[in-house]
């Protein structure tokens, strides 16, 4: 066997906390992160509520003089990244050529971009800030959490709409088994809540309007499902080659066993109708990882609550695993986060950890009415106990991207 890569380290920023063990545990509880919003003016959008990250305070992890230099979401990536650092114990202090940074971003700084329009058309150009590209840019996040531990292995952020940190953490996966690199920070991170990203996405009829009780809006794989929820967040990991993180002494968490990504190339927003993109992305992770498609336990679904998005995603799970489908656990930890768009492959893929650490499955929330057309297991509202030795983390995204993780328990 080649170069094996295991997890050491995670951390995270949601709406239901910004702490690994405490995000499980609600999570699994089946709360709701989803509530009225308070960073913004919505008084005049349709769409008012969302998952918000609350009580947000960097300080301790970011220099106050360095706060405002620094865009929201790249905040979150560096918190979640030095989280997922402390939590590996990894030490930075000698040669970091070996070790990088791939985030995943669908956005980058959308709100500096929003605000410093505003200043433009209000004050003038003099008046936009000279911070403005180094805060919007997408690249920012893993820039600043390469400065913050001095790593200069390879770095960059990838694009693709929600399927970003997924893409990051696949690339990250390659990077260590070809030999490139023996560590890597990899997730994602996104803070896209704006006027402007609300009012754009609720002017496609991407987002579900149920404003009369947000924290039913995210029903994935409900007939009643009518859009996704806008959400915002960070889920960073530390990737290692085993034998580097044997070496040091490291917990090792799980082993990363497999990625595949693909392309619908039909429509830039709307998923292929049976999956088929979907699905050869869950086929080629299971070739990577050399896996039937019995072995697998569980999958952490894509499951937006669109409802395009759940019946393709449905679809393309039964054409991979056949009869075996209604035997695996599947669950959309969106219906408890929200959509977190190029931060959720991350934050998903945590839990998809969690779950096998904990031989428990989380649950799919607000599954009251099932869609007839999504006949899986979704595990309806309740967690439930099952022992998950092999797992599956589904990103698809915009533009046609789909990406699929498999991550496993580690066996010395």
């Amino acid at each position: 066997m080649g170069r094996r890569v295991v997890v050491t380290g995670m951390g995270v920023v949601t709406p239901l906390g910004c702490d690994v063990d405490q995000c499980w545990q609600r999570v699994t509880a089946g709360e709701s992160g989803i509530r009225p919003l308070t960073l913004l003016d919505v008084s005049d959008l349709r769409v008012n509520f969302g998952g918000e990250v609350q009580n947000w305070d960097p300080q301790g992890y970011i220099d106050a003089k360095e706060l405002n230099r620094i865009d929201r979401f790249s905040q979150f990536a560096v918190v979640a990244g030095i989280d997922a650092v402390r939590h590996s114990k990894i030490d930075f202090s000698g040669d970091t050529s070996r070790m990088g940074v791939v985030l995943g971003s669908g956005i980058g700084g959308l709100i500096t971009i929003e605000e410093q329009v505003v200043r433009l058309n209000a004050k003038g150009p003099n008046r936009v800030s000279a911070l403005t590209i180094p805060k919007l840019m997408l690249n920012a996040g893993g820039g600043n959490l390469a400065i913050h531990f001095g790593l200069r292995g390879p770095n960059y952020s990838i694009a693709t709409a929600c399927a970003s940190a997924s893409n990051a953490m696949g690339n990250s996966l390659d990077h260590i088994r070809s030999g490139m690199c023996d560590v890597v920070i990899t997730g994602g991170a996104e803070a896209a809540i704006t006027r402007i990203g609300l009012s754009a996405f609720q002017n496609m009829r991407a987002l579900s309007t149920q404003s009369e009780e947000p924290a039913k809006a995210s029903r994935p794989f409900d007939a009643n499902r009518d859009g996704f929820v806008f959400a915002e967040g960070a889920g960073v990991l530390v990737f290692e080659e085993l034998e580097f993180a044997r070496q040091r002494g490291a917990t090792i968490l799980a082993e990363v066993l497999g990625f595949g990504t693909t392309c619908d190339a039909g429509h830039i927003t709307q998923p292929d109708e049976h999956g088929a993109g979907a699905a050869a992305a869950m086929t080629a992770a299971l070739e990577n990882a050399g896996l039937p498609p019995d072995a697998v336990d569980y999958i952490n679904a894509h499951g937006t609550s669109t409802p395009l998005g759940d019946v393709a995603e449905t679809k393309a799970i039964k054409s991979v695993f056949g009869d075996h489908a209604y035997r695996l656990s599947i669950s959309s930890t969106k219906s408890q986060l929200g959509h977190s768009l190029g931060a959720s492959g991350g934050i998903e893929l945590i839990l998809t950890i969690k779950a096998i650490l904990n031989g428990l499955v989380p649950p799919t929330i607000n599954l009251e009415n099932p869609d007839p057309e999504c006949d899986l297991d979704y595990t309806p509202n309740q967690a439930r106990r099952r022992d998950v030795r092999i797992a599956m983390s589904n990103s698809f995204g915009f533009g046609g991207h789909n990406a699929s993780l498999i991550v496993g328990q580690f066996v010395g």
